[in-house]
């Protein structure tokens, strides 16, 4: 499996991009270990509050470019962040396609294949580790050519996936990473270190009022 060619798009030092990536707040299904891909399911009364409060993290920010998963609770997210009025919708920031496992539990899913593992499985009638690893590179390649801050609300195990693509490691080294709802992550180039790519932040909680 290959890892993005950093060097071939590095930005100008100037600006280089720094990703804030956002997952999206609590839902029903992800409260309760629901694996949730294409299913549209609306975000809880806490997940709104939870994405509310990114408010603080984020409003200091000029973000030059916003971008959302396009299924509703990342859009949603995004919304009550105050970001919906910059904010377009990209495709590749959508969660894994779980296939039949979709609204599965991982002990659901574990009771009939036990030694699965969605790293290195992905899901039947749904994306490979390949796939959304191709996915993941294509988003990178893309980011590479912009500037500034940017602002990324995506889900969990795809934010996971960003996150190990960004710096060019194996997909499966996501399992390493843990996602929770409605948290900042801050992935960058360190331009003191010929601009290699880092995680600056990872899973920050904003304070719930």
């Amino acid at each position: 499996m290959s890892v993005p060619d950093h060097d071939a798009a590095t930005p100008p030092i100037a600006h280089p991009p720094r990703l804030h990536l956002m997952r999206h707040g609590e839902t029903e299904w992800s409260r309760t270990g629901r694996h949730t891909g294409r299913s549209e399911i609306p975000l809880t009364a806490r997940g709104e509050q939870m994405a509310r409060a990114l408010v603080p993290l984020l409003g200091a920010t000029a973000f030059s470019t916003v971008l959302t998963s396009p299924r509703m609770r990342a859009r949603s997210t995004c919304a009550l962040a105050g970001l919906e009025a910059q904010a377009e919708v990209e495709p590749d920031l959508a969660e894994w396609d779980y296939g039949d496992d979709e609204g599965r539990t991982s002990i659901e899913i574990r009771a009939e294949r036990p030694d699965w593992d969605i790293w290195r499985d992905g899901c039947p009638n749904g994306e490979s580790p390949a796939a959304v690893t191709e996915r993941a590179d294509r988003l990178v390649r893309r980011l590479r050519g912009l500037s500034g801050d940017i602002a990324l609300f995506s889900h969990g195990h795809f934010g996971r996936v960003l996150a190990t693509r960004w710096l060019g490691l194996p997909v499966a080294a996501g399992a390493h990473l843990v996602l929770e709802p409605a948290t900042l992550s801050l992935l960058a180039l360190d331009a003191r270190h010929a601009m290699t790519p880092v995680i600056e932040r990872w899973n920050v909680a904003p304070v719930l009022a």
